[in-house]
C-alpha cells in the first residue's frame, strides 16, 4: 500500500515555500481535498479491520483501488506545478559568491637603480556570479564584480586610483579601484545536441564575454578556463562564440572548435553630443577595435590535451611619438596603429605518466609558445613601420604540495618574451604588471591551500626582469622596445625589475 508514501508527498509538497509558490491556488486546493479523501479512507479501512474480519480484504481492495486513481490524479498536478516551477526559473536565479581579500608587496627597480615600492597593497575582490536556466536548451550567465584598494573612495577628487586608464574597459574589474560594482559578464548561451540533423553537438553564446583567466592562467589562480587561451588573449570582451564539438566528425578524441568574435573599443559619440549625432561614428577619435579569432583542441583524452589559438585584432590604439615625449598628458590622444595577429599553442597533461605514483597523478603540468605579428599603418606599431614578429615561451607545473599533499597544491611557471612580443593580456590578474606580456623572463612561484570546503588561502611570488622596454603599453610608439641603457639614453628612467609578493583568503560557495 502506498498510503504512507502518497501521505509524506502531500506533506513535502504543501511545506515547500516554493512548491507553493510556483503553483496557483486552485492546484493547493485540489491537493488539501485530495489529503482529506486519502485520510477518510484510511480512516474507513481501519474501522472495517475492527467490525469485519472477514470483509477486510474486499473493503481494502476497493479502497486501494479508489487511493490509486487518487495517487494518479496527485501525480497530474504534481507534474503541473513541476512545470510552472521549471518555468518560472527552478525557484529563481541561482547566485554564487567569490571573494577575496588579499595583501600585496610591490617593488619595482628603475634602470637608474632608484626604486618605487608599496609594502602593503591591501585590496578586496568580490565576484557575484549568476545563473538562469530557462529551459534544456538556453541559459544566461552573469558576474557583477568590485576590485576595491582598502582607504579608496568613489569620489574621483579624493581617489588614488582612478584616474588615468584604471576603468579602461579592457582591464575596468582587474584594476584595484573603489567600492563601485561593475559587470563583469553577462552572456546568453544557447546549446543543441544536432547541427542540421548531424551528430555534431554545438553551442552558441553573445554577450560580455568570461575572456580572462583562461588556460593555463587559471591553474595558478585555482579556479576553471574560461576562453580563450591567457597567452595571447586576457581582456574583458563584448562579442559572441560558436563552439563545435568535432570528435565525431575528426576521429579525435575529445576535439573541438570554438570560433570568438567580438568589440574591444567603440568610437561612437555619446548619447548628448553637442552635434546632435548621437551615436553616430566620430571621425577625430580611433576607428572601432575589432578582433576576431578560434580556438581549437584538436585532441583532450583527460589527461593529455592540445589547445591552440589564433586571432586578429584590426585598429589597434597607441600613441604617436610626439604625444609620447611632449610632456603634457592633456594632448595625448589614441591613434589607429595598425592590425595584429596572435597566435599560440599548448600542451598540457593532468598527470604525468599511468599510476608510477599518486603524486605523479596529480600534478599537472604544461609547456605554451606563443607569437605575434604587427601589420602597422604609416604611424607604426611598437615603434616601428615594418611588420614585427615577437615571440614568448610559458612553462609551468602544478603538484600537490609535500608537507600536506591532500589540501594543498604548489606550482612553478617560467616564461620568456622576445624584443617584439606583444600580448594583449592586461587583464592578467595582477598588479605588479602582466607576467606574461614581459619581454625579458618572469618566475613565479605560487601556493594555494584548502582550509575548508569553502575557504582557501594562497601565497605566491612573482618576479619580472625586463631586457627591453614597452613591456605593458598599447600598440603604438609607446611600445618601442628599448634596452635599458638606451631607454635612459632618451631620457627615460623605466622599471628595469618588478616583484610582487602576494597573500590572500578566499571564500567561494
Amino acid at each position: 500500500m502506498k498510503k504512507n508514501l502518497i501521505r509524506l508527498s502531500l506533506v513535502a509538497a504543501l511545506t515547500t515555500s516554493s512548491f507553493a509558490s510556483d503553483i496557483n491556488k486552485e492546484m493547493l486546493n485540489q491537493i488539501q481535498a485530495l489529503k482529506a479523501q486519502i485520510e477518510a479512507l484510511e480512516k474507513k479501512v481501519a474501522e472495517q479491520e475492527v467490525k469485519q474480519q472477514a470483509q477486510t480484504s474486499a473493503v481494502t481492495t476497493v479502497d486501494e483501488k479508489r487511493i490509486e486513481k487518487i495517487e494518479k490524479k496527485l501525480d497530474t498536478v504534481s507534474n503541473t506545478a513541476t512545470a510552472a516551477k521549471i518555468q518560472s526559473g527552478n525557484d529563481n536565479l541561482k547566485w554564487d559568491v567569490d571573494f577575496r581579500t588579499q595583501v600585496d608587496n610591490i617593488q619595482y627597480k628603475h634602470a637608474d637603480g632608484s626604486k618605487s615600492e608599496n609594502n602593503a597593497l591591501l585590496t578586496n575582490r568580490l565576484w557575484l556570479g549568476m545563473a538562469y536556466k530557462a529551459d534544456d536548451n538556453s541559459s544566461f550567465h552573469g558576474k557583477l564584480s568590485y576590485n576595491k584598494a582598502f582607504g579608496d573612495t568613489a569620489n574621483h577628487s579624493q581617489s588614488n586610483t582612478n584616474p588615468g586608464y584604471a576603468n579602461f574597459d579592457w582591464v575596468t574589474n582587474e584594476n584595484a579601484t573603489d567600492n563601485t560594482i561593475k559587470l563583469k559578464e553577462a552572456y546568453w548561451l544557447y546549446t543543441q545536441e544536432k547541427l542540421f540533423g548531424s551528430d555534431i553537438p554545438w553551442a552558441a553564446s553573445v554577450g560580455r564575454r568570461p575572456s580572462t583567466d583562461g588556460l593555463p592562467i587559471n591553474i595558478r589562480n585555482d579556479q576553471q578556463a574560461n576562453s580563450p587561451l591567457s597567452h595571447v588573449v586576457d581582456v574583458e570582451f563584448d562579442g559572441f562564440s560558436i563552439k563545435f564539438d568535432t570528435d565525431t566528425l575528426t576521429g579525435l578524441t575529445g576535439s573541438w572548435l570554438k570560433i570568438c568574435g567580438g568589440r574591444g573599443l567603440t568610437n561612437a559619440k555619446p548619447r548628448f553630443d553637442m552635434s546632435g549625432t548621437a551615436y553616430a561614428s566620430d571621425e577625430d577619435k580611433n576607428v572601432d577595435v575589432d578582433m576576431l579569432g578560434f580556438i581549437a583542441v584538436p585532441y583532450d583524452n583527460g589527461q593529455y590535451s592540445v589547445h591552440m589559438n589564433y586571432a586578429k585584432a584590426w585598429n589597434l590604439i597607441g600613441f604617436t611619438q610626439a604625444d609620447m615625449y611632449d610632456g603634457n598628458n592633456s594632448n595625448n590622444a589614441f591613434v589607429d596603429s595598425g592590425d595584429i595577429d596572435f597566435a599560440t599553442i599548448l600542451f598540457k597533461t593532468e598527470g604525468i605518466g599511468d599510476g608510477i605514483s599518486d603524486y605523479l597523478d596529480n600534478t599537472i603540468a604544461f609547456a605554451s609558445f606563443a607569437a605575434s605579428k604587427t601589420n602597422p599603418n604609416s604611424l607604426g606599431m611598437l615603434g616601428s613601420t615594418d611588420s614585427e614578429t615577437g615571440t614568448s615561451v610559458w612553462l609551468g607545473i602544478n603538484a600537490p604540495c609535500p608537507i600536506t599533499p591532500d589540501v594543498a597544491k604548489i606550482g612553478f611557471e617560467w616564461n620568456k618574451g622576445s624584443k617584439y612580443w606583444r600580448s594583449m593580456t592586461y587583464g592578467e590578474d595582477t598588479y605588479a604588471g602582466s607576467k606574461i606580456a614581459t619581454r625579458g623572463q618572469a618566475w613565479e612561484v605560487y601556493r594555494n591551500q584548502q582550509l575548508t570546503k569553502s575557504l582557501t588561502w594562497g601565497v605566491s611570488y612573482v618576479f619580472m626582469d625586463y631586457d627591453y622596454t614597452g613591456s605593458n603599453s598599447f600598440f603604438g610608439a609607446d611600445g618601442t622596445p628599448m634596452t635599458m641603457s638606451q631607454a635612459q639614453a632618451a631620457g627615460q628612467n623605466p622599471v628595469a625589475e618588478a616583484q610582487d609578493v602576494r597573500t590572500y583568503i578566499r571564500y567561494k560557495f
